[in-house]
């Protein structure tokens, strides 16, 4: 059963494949190439269909045989095609050779573009089913810099030959998109999947770049693929661009850290710290081959109700600037998280989290919909090589310290939580610092509302900086009140 990313309305004001393209076609202004590797030439098959094509089509190809790829577009560094780096030069070496071949004279208001795609298909033996790399570089003024749009996508379906058409059409509605939706990224982002669904394409990155696009925050466009259902997770880097997954992930340990981060805490950061210790003495994880995840869930995104963006933006900019890489997930559940990664690696993972995300944990409610229940769950969550690190709580109440040898779970639930304790499977971060267990990010965010003083003093080196300089959050500046004269 195919489930549509819009509405009954809505898909009935969509353009048909063929409309766009015709529209494209006879744009007097728009003239490229196409150059497609891995899956036929489907996306350029769509616009010669159309008719009018011999106005924006200046060439079709299809390095398909490696030598010739070789040949025309160099020879990459790791010697591999289906790549974002191999794409990119697909890209500006079309453009260029367009620049280079056509008078700017003779043809003064022509808009160049070049669309590529670099594609592996499903295997023979159907086990992998592939994935690429699909983007367009173009000009929207004749006297402006290029623009570039570039994605991931990996593919659901069990036949090449639909993969095939499926590519196709996506690359129709990324043409399309760029020229006539350039303005509103959000909608163009949505168009992609126009006349496809989910279960058939699942794109997982997706990056804008140039001059109509420098006020587009890629987090932002990363944001609305998980929103959008386009795909289950999304990671952005330090410098703020869009990262694939399995790029940041493929054979690494991976420590994850989930939070709402909101903002980033001193807590947060010794939480990390130490887990971080532990994790990289344990045995088979070496320290260069160790990658660092923030991940937030979509449910905390929308804990106040609807996503906020502008609060989203604010939590991402000041984990950006403390050099992390952010995950993004639709993934309530943990055993989610693990099997994600497990997509990617089968080296050791740990996840390191407070007292009151492990009692969710051990909460039944959450595994309803599993037919195994908990114990399905459970099997999830460390069947790979996984370690809880466990960071501990103290009681406003009682003050008492609570760790995972005095934390309460429910009645039913005690025995399978000795089970995972005693087997090393949960472990407490050792050497934390005491002084800041008070520390929560919720009574950070009320005294910045509030105005009042020391909330600083509770936040990584340089963060209360950035929120006050960027007034991140809500802040304003305290008012000093002024003595009567």
């Amino acid at each position: 059963m195919s489930v549509s990313l819009k509405g009954d309305k809505e898909i009935e004001h969509v353009p048909s494949i063929r409309r766009k393209t015709l529209r494209v076609n006879l744009n007097e202004h728009i003239y490229g190439t196409f150059a497609e590797i891995g899956a036929g030439q489907e996306t350029v098959r769509n616009f010669f269909r159309a008719g009018g094509a011999s106005g924006t089509i200046a060439k079709a190809m299809s390095a398909y045989d490696k030598d010739f790829s070789d040949a025309i577009y160099g020879i990459e560094d790791d010697q591999r095609y289906v790549t974002e780096s191999r794409l990119k030069k697909m890209l500006r070496y079309e453009v260029e050779l367009i620049e280079d071949r056509l008078s700017r004279k003779k043809h003064p208001d022509k808009l160049f573009f070049s669309y590529a795609n670099t594609v592996a298909t499903i295997d023979f033996a159907k086990k992998f089913k592939g994935h690429g790399w699909v983007g367009i570089r173009y000009q929207l003024d004749s006297l402006e810099d290029y623009n570039e749009i570039i994605l991931h996508i990996r593919f659901h379906q069990k036949d090449p030959k639909l993969q095939q058409e499926t590519l196709g059409i996506l690359g129709v509605n990324l043409i399309y998109g760029a020229f006539y939706m350039y303005d509103q990224p959000k909608e163009l982002l949505k168009s992609l999947y126009d006349h496809l669904d989910r279960y058939q394409v699942e794109i997982d990155m997706i990056n804008f770049s140039g001059p109509r696009f420098m006020y587009v925050d890629n987090r932002l466009m990363s944001l609305q693929l998980v929103k959008n259902g386009m795909t289950d997770a999304v990671m952005f880097g330090a410098d703020g661009f869009n990262v694939l997954p399995a790029q940041v992930l493929y054979k690494k340990n991976i420590l994850a850290l989930r939070g709402s981060f909101r903002p980033v805490t001193k807590v947060n950061m010794d939480m990390l710290e130490r887990s971080y210790e532990m994790f990289t003495k344990e045995n088979k994880v070496e320290e260069e081959n160790t990658q660092v995840i923030f991940e937030i869930t979509l449910s905390n995104l929308r804990a106040e109700g609807k996503i906020d963006e502008r609060d989203f933006l604010d939590r991402a900019e000041l984990l950006c600037s403390l050099g992390q890489i952010v995950m993004i997930s639709n993934f309530q559940e943990y055993y989610k998280v693990v099997d994600y990664f497990s997509r990617f690696t089968k080296n050791r993972m740990g996840i390191a989290m407070g007292i009151t995300n492990l009692i969710d944990i051990f909460d039944e409610k959450y595994y309803r919909d599993l037919s195994g229940g908990i114990l399905e769950a459970f099997g999830k969550l460390f069947f790979r090589d996984m370690k809880i690190y466990l960071y501990p709580f103290v009681n406003q109440d009682t003050k008492e310290v609570m760790d995972s040898n005095n934390l309460k779970v429910h009645p039913r639930m005690k025995e399978l939580y000795k089970f995972f304790k005693y087997n090393g499977k949960v472990v407490d971060i050792e050497n934390y610092d005491e002084k800041i267990l008070n520390i929560f990010s919720r009574k950070v965010l009320a005294m910045l509302a509030n105005q009042e003083e020391g909330w600083e003093d509770m936040l990584p080196n340089g963060i209360a900086e950035l929120i006050k300089e960027h007034r991140l959050f809500g802040y304003t500046r305290r008012r000093v009140p002024q003595k009567n004269k």
